[in-house]
C-alpha cells in the first residue's frame, strides 16, 4: 500500500518483460511476433529506471522522508563535495521542491522591520512574498511571482512551507495564509485563498506552516476558524470542497493521507486531537485525544505497516495500532520524560523496528524501539553538538532507500552521511554546506528542510539555495 506509482510501475515492466520470456523459453508464441514489444518494454524499463527521481513535495514523493535514487555515494570524499550551483534567495524556513527540471522555493524580501526571535513575542515586517523557480542544470531564474505581503508573528524570517507541484501546477502558503495555485512553467496564477479573509480567523503565532497535501483532485490546508480547521479544495479551481474540525488551536500539523481498515484516511493533528477523516467528504472516522503544550502539533504523524506514531512537544508521543477491519486504533503506548522521543521542528523517521527523531527538550537526536518507545541510543552530534541546555536542536532525517545509511542536514549547515541502527549512531563524514544565518536562544541556526533529487542536495538558508552533487559517478578518482 505504501509502494509509489513509480515503483508500480517499473514492477509491471519488468513483470511483462519476465512474462514474455517464459513464453518464449517455452516455445508457446512465436518470437517474430514479440521481439519489438519486448524490445520496447525492455528499452522503456532501462530508461525508467536510469531517469532522476523528483522531489516534488515536502519530505519527498511519498512523503515518507525516504529518497530511492540509486547511484548515490556512500562517504563524502576527502576533497569535499562539489557545488553544481548557487542563487541567491531571501529570508525564508521552506524547503525547495523538485520536478521536471525545475527548481521552486518560496522566500521573503523584507523592507522594513526588526527580527527578534523572541518566543511568543511577534514582531511585524514589511515586504514581498516570492515563489522563486530555478533551473535545476544551472540555478538560473526562470520565472517569479511576487506580492507584498506584512508579516506580524513570532520568528518572521520568511515562508514556512515547501510548495508542493502536481500536475503542471504549484500549490503555495505563505506565512500569513496566502494559498496560491500557479502554473509550474510559467507562473501564471490560476487562483488564490486568503484564509483570514475567507475564513475569518488570524494566522498562527508561528504563521501557517503545515504544508498542503494534494491528492488526487483535491489540495487539502490546516485553516483555522470554527468548523474549518482542515478545508478541502478542489486543485484546479480552488472551489471549496467541504470543511470540518473546531479547535481553540489549529495547530502546525500539515495532512497527511494514509490506508487502513480498508479506507483512505486524512489524518488532521490539530493541538487538540488527533482525527482521521473520509478525504472524500470529511467525515470523522475517530478521534484520538493527544494533545500537545501550547498547541505545538508540528511533526507529522509516522506510519510503518499497521503502525502509527504521533510526537510533539511535553513528552506528548504515542505509538497507535490501527485497526485493519475498519477505521479505528489501540493504544499500544505513550510516551514518557524518560522513554520515546518528542519532536518539534523535524519530523522523524520511522522504520520495521526504530523511531529515529531529534527531541525538543534535550536536543538530542534518539533512537527509539517501536516495541515499547525504549530509548537505544541517543547523541547531540548532528544538532547542537557541545552546546549545553540548548533546545530544539535540529537535524533534518532522510533515509537512502532501505538502507542504514541516512543523510543528515543539520541547523548547523552540516550535510551528514550516518548510519543509525538499533544499537548506534555511526557518523560515516559531514560537510558544512551552508552557513546558519538564522538564530535562536542565542545560536545560529539553518532551519529549513532540503530536498533530494537529480542525485543532488538542494538547500537554502536565508541568503541562497545551493545544489550539493550526491552522484557517486561524480566522484571517481
Amino acid at each position: 500500500k505504501q509502494v509509489g506509482v513509480i515503483d508500480c510501475y517499473l514492477f509491471y515492466l519488468a513483470s511483462s518483460i519476465r512474462h514474455i520470456t517464459l513464453l518464449l523459453m517455452q516455445r508457446t508464441i512465436k518470437p517474430s511476433l514479440f521481439y519489438p514489444i519486448y524490445l520496447t518494454l525492455a528499452l522503456v524499463c532501462v530508461f525508467s529506471l536510469c531517469h532522476a527521481d523528483d522531489w516534488p513535495r515536502w519530505l519527498g514523493p511519498q512523503g515518507d522522508s525516504i529518497w530511492r535514487e540509486s547511484g548515490i555515494l556512500k562517504e563524502i570524499p576527502e576533497a569535499g563535495l562539489k557545488n553544481n550551483w548557487r542563487h541567491p534567495v531571501g529570508l525564508g524556513y521552506a524547503g525547495p521542491a523538485v520536478a521536471k527540471g525545475k527548481v521552486y522555493v518560496m522566500d521573503y524580501v523584507k523592507t522594513s522591520g526588526e527580527i527578534r526571535n523572541q518566543a511568543s513575542w511577534k514582531d511585524e515586517l514589511h515586504g514581498m512574498e516570492r515563489i522563486l523557480c530555478l533551473s535545476v542544470e544551472t540555478g538560473e531564474l526562470i520565472w517569479k511571482h511576487e506580492y507584498e505581503r506584512a508579516y506580524y508573528l513570532s520568528y518572521p524570517a520568511g515562508p514556512r512551507c515547501t510548495p508542493t507541484v502536481a500536475e503542471g501546477k504549484v500549490y503555495t502558503l505563505g506565512t500569513e495564509g496566502d494559498l496560491l495555485c500557479l502554473d509550474a512553467e510559467t507562473g501564471e496564477k490560476y487562483w488564490s485563498k486568503s484564509f483570514n479573509e475567507s475564513y475569518g480567523t488570524t494566522t498562527p503565532l508561528w504563521g501557517y506552516a503545515a504544508h498542503p497535501l494534494v491528492v488526487g483532485n483535491q489540495v487539502f490546508c490546516i485553516v483555522g476558524g470554527e468548523g474549518s480547521v482542515v478545508v478541502a479544495f478542489n486543485k484546479d479551481t480552488g472551489e471549496e470542497q467541504w470543511r470540518a474540525l473546531s479547535a481553540a488551536d489549529r495547530g502546525y500539523c500539515p495532512p497527511s493521507m494514509i490506508e487502513s481498515g480498508g479506507k483512505q484516511q486524512l489524518l488532521i493533528w490539530h493541538g487538540e486531537s488527533l482525527n482521521s477523516l473520509n478525504p472524500i467528504s470529511g467525515e470523522v472516522y475517530w478521534t484520538n485525544a493527544i494533545k500537545p503544550s501550547f498547541g505545538l502539533t508540528v511533526a507529522a504523524p509516522r506510519i510503518q505497516g499497521s503502525l502509527l506514531f504521533v510526537t510533539g512537544m511535553s513528552s506528548t508521543s504515542a505509538l497507535l495500532k490501527l485497526n485493519d477491519e475498519k477505521p479505528g486504533f489501540e493504544t499500544l503506548w505513550k510516551g514518557t520524560i524518560t522513554s520515546s522521543v518528542h519532536c518539534n521542528n523535524s519530523t522523524p523517521v520511522m522504520t520495521k523496528t526504530m523511531i529515529f527523531g531529534c527531541d525538543v527538550e534535550s536536543s538530542a537526536l534518539i533512537g527509539v524501539r517501536v516495541t515499547d518507545g525504549e530509548r537505544m541510543w541517543q547523541t547531540t552530534s548532528p544538532t547542537v553538538g557541545d552546546l549545553k541546555k540548548a533546545r530544539h536542536g535540529t537535524a533534518f532525517i532522510v533515509r537512502h532507500r532501505d538502507s542504514n545509511r541516512y543523510f543528515l542536514f543539520s541547523e548547523t549547515g552540516d550535510l551528514i552521511l550516518a548510519e543509525m541502527t538499533a544499537s548506534e549512531y555511526r557518523e560515516i563524514g559531514r560537510q558544512r554546506v551552508l552557513e546558519p544565518t538564522n538564530n535562536t536562544g542565542g545560536r545560529s541556526v539553518v532551519w529549513s528542510h532540503p530536498a533530494f533529487a537529480e542525485k543532488s542536495m538542494f538547500a537554502r538558508n536565508d541568503k541562497e539555495i545551493v545544489r550539493v552533487d550526491l552522484a557517486s559517478n561524480a566522484y571517481k578518482k
